[in-house]
């Protein structure tokens, strides 16, 4: 089971909503991520926060809707509305959380949502955020990345240090290499062919496909 998170931070565009859906089987709205719905005429499952930040026509619509369920919590709250709806989506005990919407100007929101990727980690689920420019997921094991010649990738290490790491099939390789947070080594590197092995021993791996 796939579940697709809107977030509040930068709108994602129709096209890569509709993508993520097209393979979904739950939609669920983080407040202010509802106002992009409603722009695209996309009804959530389940639109949650403390809606401090959605558009009181926005809000008014999804109310109406049968199909969308509404949860609404005080404004004092202790997490971040993208964390609770993460929160929800792990009830249903999804294999996949697509978050979108969870990238643009606010940095901290943004290092808020890097913590997901971990809490989904370690529920056993695997977790992506996108935007039109990047896919962002989290592995504390070895992996087999995808793409095509020349697609740039970054490795950033999510803990003090990433032991043994080597990268196999790109452009710059490494081997054996002690990888520590804030080590910018592994900044944009490229594909050679359409796959790299990233092989580590122990640690948590951000892994970041970007392009501009």
């Amino acid at each position: 089971m796939k579940i697709v998170i809107v977030s509040g931070g930068k709108s994602p565009s129709f096209k890569l909503i509709k993508e993520e859906l097209k393979d979904s089987s739950f939609l669920i709205c983080a407040d202010s991520g509802a106002n992009s719905l409603y722009k695209y005429d996309i009804v959530p499952d389940y639109l949650m926060g403390d809606f401090d930040s959605i558009d009181e026509e926005a809000f008014k619509h999804f109310n109406n809707c049968k199909k969308c369920s509404i949860e609404r919590f005080p404004s004092q709250k202790d997490f971040p509305d993208t964390e609770l709806v993460v929160e929800k989506a792990l009830e249903f005990k999804p294999d996949e959380i697509v978050l979108l919407g969870c990238t643009g100007t606010r940095v901290d929101h943004m290092m808020g949502s890097l913590g997901m990727l971990l809490k989904c980690l370690k529920a056993g689920v695997k977790c992506y955020i996108k935007d039109e420019f990047n896919i962002i997921q989290l592995t504390d094991k070895s992996i087999k990345l995808r793409g095509n010649r020349g697609d740039t990738f970054s490795l950033h290490a999510y803990c003090n240090r990433v032991e043994n790491l080597s990268i196999v099939g790109a452009k710059y390789k490494l081997d054996n290499y002690l990888f520590n947070i804030g080590d910018g080594r592994c900044i944009s590197n490229e594909f050679l062919n359409d796959e790299v092995d990233i092989i580590f021993t122990s640690g948590y791996l951000l892994v970041f496909y970007s392009r501009d």
